[in-house]
């Protein structure tokens, strides 16, 4: 049992950060590199962390203290709904085999990654913690979301029957380095920035933009989330799950113009109104982890301006 009294020290702790190569995982990788503890990864050429007996094994083997669960199966509006069966499952199975393994391992933190998409599509703004199962999911998303609640709930019942320290985090919508850029998959941030950025080589006049351009939407930078993941492993240990954000959002139209501006497309936004806008509204109400002494510190202006340098470094 950890002495929940004092901070969590990370010093000389081994902490497996499951996900590595993703664009959260990596930069969990990166903060903790300012940490004085030994870091453990596997690839998923290593490790298919859907396979339970292979995960077991890892865990038996490497004997990680801490475990910051940051893999899954991610995407946007159209992949979600695309493939709600892969949504589904394979974030099932990757989440209940590590929580799962970590336990029957004797780890010692445990932290789980969500995404705000738990939430009701009609929670009300900004929304706390405790809206989560108190209405309707989105329903382009509801996949996704189903199998992240079920995250939580198995780190709350963890806790309950036996007393593991595994905490969970809720995440605003997150953006940086690592991104996935995929136009088939990829969160609308990411989506803008890449046709922006064809629009701008190929001469374009306009660039289209799904919805209406109406909804909001918070963005927090994933340096940021790393650095908050570190202060909750530290100092947080409570059952339920804790929102992670800027405490500030932005209409997608607002989002657009600011990544044009940042890429240099001068041409003519056009929102197709036949396309899903998806959750009206999503601002997450951080004044819990506020209250504790943590706050995000990137702009989204700084932010897409690292984003978008990282993407063309990409393509060289």
């Amino acid at each position: 049992m950890t002495d929940r009294s004092m901070p969590f020290d990370l010093a000389g702790k081994r902490i497996f950060v499951a996900g590595h190569r993703g664009m959260v995982g990596s930069a969990v990788v990166r903060r903790l590199q300012t940490e004085d503890c030994e870091i453990l990864t596997a690839g998923r050429e290593v490790l298919d962390l859907r396979d339970q007996a292979a995960t077991k094994a890892f865990f038996d083997r490497n004997r990680p203290e801490v475990v910051v669960l940051a893999a899954a199966k991610v995407g946007g509006i159209l992949a979600n709904d695309t493939y709600p069966a892969d949504f589904l499952y394979d974030n099932l199975v990757i989440e209940t085999n590590v929580i799962g393994a970590a336990f029957q391992a004797g780890v010692r933190k445990l932290l789980f990654l969500g995404s705000s998409c738990i939430y009701p599509k009609f929670a009300p703004q900004p929304i706390p913690e405790d809206a989560l199962l108190t209405g309707a999911l989105e329903p382009t998303n509801e996949w996704y979301a189903l199998a992240k609640i079920a995250g939580i709930k198995l780190c709350d019942a963890y806790r309950k029957q036996y007393g593991a320290d595994f905490i969970s985090a809720m995440p605003s919508n997150l953006y940086g380095p690592g991104d996935n850029f995929d136009l088939r998959t990829s969160h609308v941030l990411p989506a803008l920035m890449r046709k922006a950025h064809e629009a701008k080589l190929a001469g374009a006049r306009s660039l289209e933009v799904w919805g209406t351009g109406t909804p909001r939407r918070e963005f927090l930078y994933v340096d940021d989330l790393a650095d908050a993941l570190v202060f909750l492993l530290k100092h947080y240990s409570e059952p339920g799950h804790i929102n992670v954000g800027t405490g500030e959002d932005v209409t997608i139209r607002e989002l657009a113009e600011l990544i044009c501006r940042t890429v240099g497309f001068e041409g003519e936004l056009v929102f197709d109104s036949s396309k899903p806008d998806g959750t009206p509204r999503k601002l997450m109400d951080v004044g819990k982890l506020s209250a504790m002494g943590w706050r995000a510190r990137t702009s989204l202006p700084e932010g897409v301006a690292k984003t978008y340098q990282a993407f063309k470094d990409s393509l060289r």
